[in-house]
């Protein structure tokens, strides 16, 4: 017979390393989101640019790696489906999800061109490229910032922690402060945050 059965008493549960673990990472990843709050003028602002462009016909194309690549091709794909009920879809590429593209360019002239190269063939004058990044230090982003330069379209990035190489590159950053995976997941509520606030100016310039 157990103490607990001898007493009528139970021992009290200890939580396992996993659990703990799982309450550290969440409980991280609050202020890190909770400091998008301090970029609300310069998310707002961008999302007012971006809004316009669109609607003047302009392309959004965005690009990152691993995670970010992740978060990229979620904003693309609000803008070519929808984010906040019915309206007209607009003009946005992943440079990453061309798979085929991608793998020629890095077979042909190397991984730190693959974005870069895409920037050359798709962007205009007036596009606007968005990079998402956690170091702010990946060279085929720096590539793609200076590819968008050169063609006229506005760059634009989302970082860890600043300053980076990355931040200093584009024309614009928001640089978040934290471990790499808070700031990727305060990546993507910059995202839906940008798409909300977008939304309202897509609907009006999608009316005839």
């Amino acid at each position: 017979m157990t103490i607990e059965q001898q007493t009528g008493t139970r021992e009290p549960a200890t939580e396992s390393d996993s659990v703990r673990t799982v309450v550290d990472h969440v409980a991280a990843s609050v202020p890190v989101i909770a400091s998008l709050v301090d970029h609300k003028d310069h998310i707002a602002a961008w999302a007012d640019d971006i809004a316009a462009r669109l609607v003047a016909g302009r392309r959004l194309l965005a690009a990152g790696n691993g995670g970010s690549a992740a978060e990229a091709q979620h904003l693309t794909s609000e803008l070519t489906g929808r984010f906040d009920g019915d309206r007209p879809a607009y003009s946005a590429i992943s440079l990453h999800a061309e798979s085929s593209a991608v793998t020629a360019i890095g077979n042909d002239y190397g991984y730190d061109e693959v974005f870069a190269r895409q920037v050359t063939a798709h962007a205009r004058a007036g596009d606007v490229v968005v990079l998402l990044s956690t170091s702010g230090k990946s060279p085929n982003l720096l590539r793609a910032a200076a590819a968008a330069r050169a063609v006229g379209a506005r760059s634009i990035a989302m970082t860890g922690p600043g300053p980076n190489p990355l931040a200093e590159a584009v024309d614009d950053a928001i640089c978040i402060d934290g471990p790499s995976a808070n700031v990727q997941e305060a990546q993507l509520v910059l995202v839906h945050a940008l798409c909300r606030a977008m939304e309202p100016a897509l609907r009006r310039g999608g009316r005839r």
